[in-house]
């Protein structure tokens, strides 16, 4: 009975995967799996071969299952026979025990390729979760840019000390330059004429009253009666 189940299961995956199983020998053949990943074009997808061998008291007893690369296949970021295939093949034991003393070839490969599946998803959202995690962190630093330093008392009285200290300095250094243009151009500093000085020199009321007083306090005025007695 076991051989004739094999046969009879043969032909049912024949009308169900025409063009993706191929027979090796009498009891052993391989079906192509193809998977359906969301969001990516058809030439894309990723591929493997299940291949099958049923032992002589199948399906009373498990199949002999492997899984292969398909040849000329395109590669995939996020699915890679050599590392998946253990992890694939584990996943199939529940499965398998489940459907002991049946035809269980159709249930094992829809299995495998909705396993497949999910792993590519996972992979390709972690993926992703991560590059949004490394791009909120790069915002998060770039608006550190932009945040004020926060104000207290004492982070007050020691920006004033600063600015206070750096007008001085400034002062202090604008004084200093413009000495050294006045040495350099040999002109002195402007000194205020006494009366007497601005009498003899004949700049006498061509200044404010504030400044006629000679020292001693005697206005130009009574200098120029004084010098007339005397003549």
């Amino acid at each position: 009975m076991g051989r004739e189940e094999q046969i009879e299961e043969r032909e049912v995956l024949e009308s169900i995967f025409p063009e993706e199983i191929t027979d090796i020998s009498e009891t052993e053949y391989k079906v192509t799996v193809t998977l359906d990943i969301p969001d990516e074009e058809e030439e894309d997808q990723p591929k493997f071969a299940l291949n099958v061998k049923y032992p002589a008291d199948y399906p009373d007893v498990a199949p002999d299952l492997e899984i292969h690369t398909v040849p000329n296949a395109p590669s995939h970021p996020d699915f890679n026979v050599g590392e998946n295939r253990e992890q694939l093949l584990a996943g199939l034991d529940e499965t398998i025990q489940e459907n002991l003393g049946m035809a269980m070839i159709f249930t094992i490969v829809s299995a495998l390729k909705e396993a497949a599946e999910q792993l590519v998803i996972d992979r390709k959202g972690a993926a992703e979760a991560e590059r949004e995690e490394a791009a909120l962190a790069a915002e998060r630093e770039e608006n550190k840019k932009f945040e004020g330093t926060k104000v207290t008392p004492e982070t007050f009285l020691k920006w004033r000390a600063g600015f206070l200290k750096e007008m001085e300095e400034k002062r202090i250094r604008e004084e200093e330059e413009r000495l050294a243009d006045l040495k350099k151009a040999k002109v002195k500093e402007p000194t205020k004429m006494t009366g007497r000085q601005l009498w003899e020199q004949g700049l006498a009321g061509k200044v404010d009253d504030g400044d006629e007083e000679e020292e001693g306090g005697v206005p130009p005025t009574e200098q120029m009666q004084k010098v007339n007695i005397e003549a």
